[in-house]
């Protein structure tokens, strides 16, 4: 055992990354379930030595524990929102909201399309993207039960404008609130700087989406007929439970957005939210509804990636990116840029941006303020909508996939892949030009 783990000591970041390539290539193919996959690659991490087994050396904390790679504050917030929606869906409220977007667009299913998609993207800017599709994936699920048609087009959208829209302020995706604090960079810096852009992206976006699945996007004229006109009168079928888990709901948004004013994580917001909630309910029978399926890959998947970031590999990936442009803006620009909407969309873009992020404050040390500042809007950019490129980019993907498999309309990898990759390029296409034009020309 000494020999195995003197020989991972010494190709600890070859043997991290081909062991998150041969995961990644396991999860692809969907031969095994993809919890399974990321728990076995996350105790091959753990048992080869690459990240420790020890919570404490010499008397003090170990940074590379491996439990202190997993983001709980993504794992207790999932479970916590998935809680308060699964609460909240008893009262019949996302039916009544559905209803009204079927009567607003007429039943037309593209119509319907471009709503949730443009409410995704705006909600995913106050709130972080994975709440955002937990909330709005009843109300798509609905939608497309009374239409009779396939959801996926409805979901597919919804997840790419999610993370689309939580590009353009600092708390709608969590590398933003990294790059935020990194750079010193205010709310308003980032509503400033990126909305507009994003803007454009997310019309772009969603006019493509339309394009692809035209086809799939038809319902019966009857149906369209019988949704248009739907009574939504008696649709709420508990007003106490309704109004008791909005108001919870709302005031747990608030939390989210007040987030720089009370300095309460997220997950503690969401957390005291639920709580509150099954003080009300049985909480054997609402905890059974929790997807731990998503709960536990989303554990595995940050062991295997902490066992690259424990080794360097991914501090050397943005060591390498900083090399190759030769102190030039332009180039360091679109490097990071580039690099980052690549790397991310197979890459947690957590770990990644906690990484590049002191290296771009290094920048800014040696080359000054106003030579950083357009790296950081780089950064955000390419980390946030890279993450629609695989399924495993984001979290929110993740949690979209999982729902879609258990409602009869699984989403697999490949599929995924066929839209994300030209979401993607058509997103750091429109960024680039933007870039260019505001900061370096």
């Amino acid at each position: 055992m000494e020999a195995l783990h003197a020989f991972v000591a010494g190709h600890n970041v070859a043997i991290a990354a081909w062991l998150l390539i041969i995961a990644y290539i396991f999860i692809a193919t969907e031969k095994i379930p993809k919890v399974t996959i990321a728990l076995l690659g996350g105790v091959i991490t753990v048992i080869l030595g690459l990240v420790s087994q020890v919570k404490t050396l010499n008397g003090t904390i170990n940074p590379e524990y491996f439990i202190n790679f997993i983001d709980f504050n993504v794992i207790f917030l999932l479970v916590s929102m998935m809680i308060i929606v699964s609460i909240t869906t008893r009262s019949g409220v996302f039916n009544y909201i559905a209803n009204e977007f079927l009567k607003m667009t007429k039943g037309h299913p593209v119509k319907v399309l471009v709503v949730l998609g443009i409410f995704t993207a705006v909600v995913s800017a106050f709130l972080d993207n994975v709440t955002t599709v937990i909330l709005i994936m009843p109300i798509t699920f609905s939608i497309a039960k009374k239409l009779d048609i396939n959801p996926v087009p409805f979901l597919l959208t919804e997840v790419f404008a999610s993370n689309i829209g939580g590009t353009s302020t600092l708390i709608g995706d969590p590398p933003n609130i990294i790059i935020g604090s990194a750079g010193g960079l205010s709310f308003m810096d980032f509503v400033r700087e990126l909305t507009g852009v994003v803007a454009v992206i997310l019309v772009a976006a969603i006019i493509f989406l339309a394009f692809c699945f035209r086809k799939s996007l038809k319902a019966s004229a009857d149906k369209m007929e019988e949704v248009s006109k739907i009574d939504n009168s008696n649709t709420i079928v508990d007003k106490a439970l309704m109004i008791r888990s909005c108001i919870v709901l709302s005031l747990v948004i608030l939390g989210f957005i007040l987030h720089d004013m009370i300095h309460i994580e997220t997950c503690i917001v969401a957390m005291l939210g639920a709580s509150v909630l099954l003080l009300f309910e049985k909480p054997t029978q609402i905890l059974s509804e929790v997807e731990w399926n998503t709960i536990f890959f989303f554990i595995g998947l940050f062991i295997i990636i902490g066992g690259l970031e424990a080794s360097g590999g991914i501090k050397l990936m943005a060591e390498w990116i900083l090399a190759v442009t030769k102190g030039s803006e332009s180039a360091t620009a679109m490097i990071i840029l580039w690099a980052s909407g690549i790397i991310s969309g197979v890459i947690d873009n957590i770990p990644y941006t906690a990484t590049m992020s002191p290296m771009i404050g290094e920048i800014q040390t040696l080359m000054g303020k106003d030579y950083a500042y357009p790296l950081w809007w780089c950064l955000s950019l390419g980390a946030c909508l890279g993450g629609n490129m695989t399924i495993i980019g984001a979290a929110a993907n993740v949690i979209v996939s999982e729902n879609a498999a258990k409602s009869g309309h699984p989403i697999t990898f490949m599929q995924f892949l066929k839209y994300g990759i030209p979401v993607v390029f058509i997103s750091l296409i429109i960024s680039t030009g933007y870039i260019y034009l505001r900061f370096l020309r």
